[in-house]
């Protein structure tokens, strides 16, 4: 049944997302149990008033100069991330020559061919997942262990969205850098990555491309000191101070939140 949202519904957005999510759900892209991750951080970021703030906006820049100045960036894209933002990915790809890797929890090769193929449409380039040598991250149980030797096993610096908390910390300890999108600053994820971007994963990228149109003309000395002079730490605790503010705003007024 196709469905009719008017742009008049104060809800416009948000329901066309969940629509291209439900859609991808029954295309094979998307599990349940990613539709259920989505609703987890669709209530994060009313919260924080479905917009990008100045936190997210410093750990998005930190990001993009970390991943100009790596070696070989990898983003590594999951099905709700390459289903919510495809085209961002593939604009954030060219515009840092970053790896794109596919790589999921629920894993079939049918369905990461699947997503391949999505993100080939949007005119993905440079791109891993069903053809690469597999190997393992060392001490990761589940499927999300099982990386491309030349992708992820290799790279320097890894972009995860919507990302396991379990994964983040096993990159950690493999010495790679994690920047992660992650709109629940409490999360294991949050807490364990170099750089948490804590906004919406459409939005975010988006920043990203723009931030990296930016700065890729920049000397690696002014990306060096981009990176140097942020502290993830500092950004968390920003989060949650907005996030409380925005409650106790919302208590004062009767339960009534407002975008800011």
């Amino acid at each position: 049944m196709e469905w009719h949202i008017p742009r008049s519904h104060p809800r416009y957005y948000s329901i066309i997302i969940r629509e291209r999510l439900v859609k991808a759900f029954h295309e094979g892209i998307v599990v349940p149990q990613g539709l259920i991750a989505h609703g987890r951080g669709e209530a994060f970021d009313y919260i924080l008033g479905e917009t990008s703030h100045e936190f997210a906006l410093e750990a998005e820049r930190a990001a993009v100069a970390l991943i100009l100045l790596a070696k070989k960036p990898i983003i590594s894209v999951n099905g709700n991330y390459a289903s919510l933002a495809s085209h961002e990915i593939v604009e954030l790809s060219l515009e840092t020559n970053a790896i794109i890797e596919v790589n999921l929890f629920y894993r079939t090769e049918d369905r990461i061919a699947k997503i391949e193929d999505l993100l080939r449409k949007a005119g993905a380039k440079n791109i891993l997942g069903v053809n690469c040598e597999k190997t393992l991250i060392p001490g990761l149980e589940s499927p999300r262990g099982i990386v491309c030797k030349d992708g992820i096993y290799s790279a320097d610096v890894v972009l995860v969205a919507i990302e396991d908390g379990d994964r983040t910390q096993a990159l950690k300890r493999i010495k790679k850098k994690v920047i992660a999108i992650d709109l629940n600053p409490f999360s294991r994820t949050a807490q364990s990555a170099d750089i948490t971007i804590v906004d919406e994963a459409i939005r975010a990228t988006k920043n990203m491309v723009k931030i990296a149109r930016e700065l890729k003309g920049l000397d690696r000395r002014l990306l060096e000191q981009i990176v140097n002079s942020y502290d993830n730490r500092r950004i968390l605790m920003d989060a949650f101070k907005t996030i409380r503010a925005r409650l106790e705003e919302a208590s004062s007024k009767g339960f009534i939140l407002e975008a800011p």
